[in-house]
């Protein structure tokens, strides 16, 4: 069963921007952008506030993901890519994002705290952070 509602158009934006986030970390790498997606939809907190659906998280702006400002973010989505979003969209979580809300590719060292949350782990060249529990209780109810 969906942890969030989403219409095919929302499944294949997510795996449009999953692919243009972190292709280059391989299909796990791509997994883990996507739960830092379902989590920002199921959150409802901090920056994340009235985001109810994918394509609002896709496009937030201030606070969305550079890629959508590239043209390869707009090539269709290939069905590879699809099937790894909606793992995600079906509740499969992955760590170091399990609950994170945040991802970047810094240029050394993940630091322990970006923006005063927490440091949950590096995958490849991203470092994801998770917010403190009480201030995104849904993003720890399952």
């Amino acid at each position: 069963m969906a942890v969030i509602q989403a219409p095919q158009s929302h499944v294949k934006l997510l795996a449009r921007l999953m692919r243009a986030e972190a292709e280059g970390d391989g299909q796990m790498g791509m997994l883990l952008v996507g739960n830092v997606g379902v989590n920002r939809v199921l959150g409802n907190c901090l920056d994340f506030e009235g985001i109810r659906n994918l394509q609002q998280m896709v496009f937030q702006s201030p606070g969305g993901f550079e890629a959508v400002q590239r043209p390869y973010f707009y090539q269709p989505a290939r069905q590879q890519d699809i099937r790894l979003a909606r793992k995600v969209i079906q509740g499969q979580r992955y760590e170091p994002a399990r609950r994170a809300l945040w991802f970047f590719r810094p240029s050394g060292a993940c630091p322990p705290t970006w923006f005063n949350q927490n440091n949950s782990g590096r995958y490849k060249s991203h470092c994801f952070y998770i917010p403190i529990s009480s201030d995104c209780p849904a993003v720890y109810k399952y």
